[in-house]
């Protein structure tokens, strides 16, 4: 190929890959939305309070990493590996991916419940996070 066709190329494929996260990107309201609908009732804070707030026969509560509230960050219970801000007000990058977000909730419900959670519970901590502020 001739450079200036490899360059053009190269270009095109870096721009795109710059612009793949903005294309996979939502907001953590759309998400909400989403757990709403699957759940079949509107997302209740207060539920998602109490659910991330206590101990579930468990050993730890989802405050044992993040913080109660979660506005600042934490670190894992038990590596004391830093974890970043939880709530969307103070960390704008949480609950934008969904994969990634499906990920947190797999990993941490299963730490925390013994099991995945379901969408009304994904539904109800996210509404509950969306309410706090830095």
């Amino acid at each position: 190929m001739p450079r200036s066709i490899v360059h053009y190329l190269l270009s095109w494929a870096a721009a795109a890959a710059c612009l793949a996260p903005a294309v996979h990107a939502a907001e953590p309201a759309h998400l909400l939305a989403g757990y709403s609908a699957q759940a079949g009732r509107p997302a209740n804070a207060e539920q998602g309070r109490a659910l991330f707030t206590s101990r579930h026969g468990r050993e730890w509560s989802c405050t044992s990493c993040h913080g109660a509230p979660p506005v600042q960050a934490g670190k894992h219970a038990s590596t004391g590996k830093p974890i970043g801000a939880l709530a969307p007000a103070s960390n704008a990058e949480r609950f934008t991916d969904p994969a990634k977000t499906e990920k947190w909730f797999r990993r941490n419900c299963n730490d925390v419940l013994g099991r995945e959670c379901n969408p009304g519970e994904k539904a109800d901590v996210l509404a509950w996070l969306l309410t706090l502020k830095p």
